[in-house]
């Protein structure tokens, strides 16, 4: 299994239950493809370095994860397609 890190900003205007749906579903979305998730950490809301869709603030959370080469492809098409999520990468990390 290959090590990724996956940086996303969520919409800093949700509550907080959303906001924790929001991350309990990528998580699962990374377990349920074979994935196992080794972090979770919310940096929590943040000013953007520039305005995205005229917001100029997000929550930010760092996910570290272990999975094969499927799991990255899946995840980005769910972070894609979720219209909460402002900005995303993910990238695999060397061990």
């Amino acid at each position: 299994m290959n090590k990724y890190e996956n940086l996303y900003v969520i919409n800093a205007e949700l509550t907080d239950e959303e906001i924790k749906s929001v991350v309990e579903k990528f998580a699962k979305v990374i377990t349920d493809n074979g994935g196992e998730v080794e972090k979770i950490d919310e940096w929590g809301k943040r000013r953007l370095a520039y305005p995205i869709n005229y917001k100029t603030e997000g929550y930010y959370v760092l996910v570290l994860f272990n999975a094969e080469g499927k799991v990255p492809a899946e995840l980005q098409r769910n972070l894609k397609n979720d219209e909460r999520i402002m900005r995303y990468v993910v990238e695999r990390v060397e061990a």
